[in-house]
C-alpha cells in the first residue's frame, strides 16, 4: 500500500477544559487545592461536593473570574491565569439563582443577554426564537420572568447562557429548587446540547442527577478525592453494601452500627445501608445480633450516595 493511501493517524481532541495542580488560596486558607482533570468535548462532567468543599471557587477560576494562586488550566483552549476575557467569550454560566431580570419579559430578557453577549444584529430574531422553542415558551414570551414557575425560569435561563452557541456550558446547582418533572426536563436538554458536541460541567446535589453524567468529580475540602464514571467509582467502592429493610430502622441503626465488620451505618430511606467488609459474613452476623427484629437484608451495588460518604470519610480519616 502505498502512503498516499494509508489511512492518516487519529489525533485525539484535545480537552475542552484541562486543569493541572490548580490551586486557589485565600491568605492562609486553600480553597482549592491542586486540582488535576481534563473534560472532552461533548463530555457531561458532574462536580460533587458538600458547602463549601470548593466547587464554586473552582468555577470561578473556570469562567475567569478569578485567577489561580498555583497551578494551570485551559478552558477551550485559553490560559485561565492569562486569557479570561477570551474565556468568558467562549463559556455559557448558569447559577441556580438563574441570573435573570424579573421586572423583564421572556422576550426582554433575551434581548439584553443578546445585547451582552455582542450577537450580530441580523442573528438575534433568529436566536431569539430558537431560545423560545427549545424552553418551550412561546405562549410565555411577553410575560415578565417574575411570574414564571420555577420550571420556566429554569429553562430560560438555560436559553440566556447558550444564546452565542457557547461551545462550553457550566451549571451551577442549575436545578436547585425546581419540581422532579422540571428537572428530568432540563436534562433532556443537557442531552440534547452534549450530542451537539458542546461541553457541560454541572455541579449538583442529587445523585440521580449525578447518575446522568459520563463521569464524576468528587471535592471534598478543596481537594480532588476520586474521578471516574459512575460505573467505575461504584466498582472501586471499598468493601460491600448490605441493604436491610425493617419497620424500625432508627432502633436497628443503634444496636448494629457498631459490630465487628460493619464500617458504616446509616438511614437510607425507609430501611438502613452498611457498609460492610464482607455481605455473605455480615448479613448472618446482624440476624443474630437482632433476632427479635425482623429483617430483610441483600446485598447490593451501592449508590452514589454511599460513594460519596465513603470517600469523605476515608479522606477524613487521613493525618
Amino acid at each position: 500500500m502505498n502512503s498516499s493511501s494509508a489511512a492518516k493517524p487519529q489525533h485525539p481532541a484535545p480537552p475542552q477544559v484541562s486543569l493541572r495542580e490548580l490551586t486557589r488560596r485565600f491568605g492562609d486558607f486553600t480553597a482549592v487545592n491542586r486540582v488535576t482533570l481534563d473534560v472532552a468535548r461533548g463530555e457531561i462532567f458532574g462536580f460533587l461536593g458538600p458547602n463549601g468543599a470548593g466547587k464554586s471557587t473552582t468555577i470561578r477560576m473556570l469562567c475567569g473570574i478569578l485567577p489561580p494562586s498555583s497551578g494551570s488550566g485551559t478552558v477551550a483552549g485559553f490560559d485561565l491565569a492569562t486569557q479570561s476575557e477570551q474565556i468568558k467569550n467562549q463559556i455559557g454560566y448558569m447559577s441556580q439563582k438563574f441570573s435573570l431580570y424579573e421586572e423583564l419579559t421572556v422576550e426582554e430578557n433575551i434581548d439584553f443577554y443578546s445585547g451582552i453577549y455582542r450577537i450580530p444584529q441580523q442573528k438575534r430574531k433568529e436566536r431569539k426564537e430558537w431560545v423560545i422553542e427549545m424552553a418551550g415558551l412561546s405562549e410565555q414570551r411577553r410575560v415578565r420572568s417574575s411570574a414564571l414557575s420555577g420550571g420556566w425560569k429554569q429553562r430560560l435561563a438555560l436559553g440566556c447562557a447558550i444564546l452565542h452557541e457557547p461551545p462550553i456550558v457550566f451549571l451551577d446547582e442549575p436545578t436547585s429548587g425546581v419540581d422532579p418533572i422540571s428537572r428530568r426536563s432540563f436534562w433532556e436538554l443537557i442531552y440534547h446540547l452534549a450530542g451537539d458536541g458542546v461541553t457541560i460541567f454541572v455541579t449538583t446535589h442529587y445523585m440521580e442527577e449525578a447518575e446522568c453524567c459520563d463521569r464524576l468529580g468528587f471535592i471534598f475540602g478543596g481537594e480532588l478525592i476520586a474521578l471516574g464514571s459512575p460505573a467505575q467509582l461504584k466498582r472501586d467502592f471499598p468493601g460491600e453494601v448490605v441493604e436491610i429493610t425493617c419497620e424500625r430502622p432508627f432502633e436497628l441503626l443503634q444496636r448494629i452500627e457498631s459490630l465487628q465488620g460493619v464500617h458504616r451505618a446509616a438511614l437510607f430511606g425507609s430501611g438502613l445501608h452498611l457498609a460492610v467488609e464482607n455481605a455473605q459474613q455480615a448479613i448472618p452476623a446482624i440476624r443474630d445480633a437482632v433476632p427479635d427484629l425482623e429483617l430483610r437484608l441483600e446485598r447490593i451495588t451501592p449508590s452514589l450516595e454511599d460513594l460519596f460518604v465513603s470517600f469523605m470519610e476515608a479522606r477524613e480519616a487521613k493525618p
